[in-house]
């Protein structure tokens, strides 16, 4: 049976954004530091070399990224010249996305540099490990899905002041 946590140390989506926080990080300058992107920007990148043209409302699907976010990373990549935006014949509103040549040069520079990093992460733990890690993702994946079709809570609102107790 799983205890339930006592401490900050045993909440699991705290240890997981510790382990963001810094491996994230080394991503994160790679990015910044060596290519002049962002990460929401690098996310967008490998989904359009992963999935080829998409309009931006299936782009930020496939990202997980909020469609306001998504619309103004893909505005910066376009100006970098690593996304071309087409209009769709009969409907301007709507635009196809696509990597540009630069777009994927970029991305066949840093996808190797972040594989990379994943397999020294990984190093410290055997095949196995790795395997039953790959499972157990999976399956945390679905279980938060499932939770958060369900779930009944508030929407998020940051100027809402705490509730003070009597």
């Amino acid at each position: 049976m799983l205890e339930p946590p006592r401490a900050l140390e045993d909440l699991l989506l705290y240890r997981l954004s510790r382990l963001q926080a810094v491996a994230g990080g080394m991503v994160l300058r790679l990015c910044e530091g060596r290519f002049g992107i962002t990460r929401r920007e690098w996310r967008l990148l490998l989904v359009l070399a992963d999935r080829g043209t998409l309009g931006s409302s299936a782009l930020a699907d496939a990202a997980q990224l909020d469609r306001a976010r998504t619309s103004r990373a893909i505005g910066s990549l376009v100006e970098k010249q690593l996304v071309a935006r087409t209009a769709m014949p009969g409907d301007r509103r709507q635009v196809m996305l696509a990597l540009t040549a630069e777009g994927r040069r970029l991305h066949a520079q840093l996808f190797p540099l972040v594989a990379r990093l994943q397999h020294d992460l990984l190093a410290a733990l055997d095949p196995a490990a790795v395997a039953a890690l790959d499972a157990a993702l999976a399956r945390l994946q679905a279980q938060a899905e499932a939770l958060a079709a369900t779930a009944a809570l508030p929407k998020a609102n940051r100027r809402r002041r705490p509730p003070v107790a009597p």
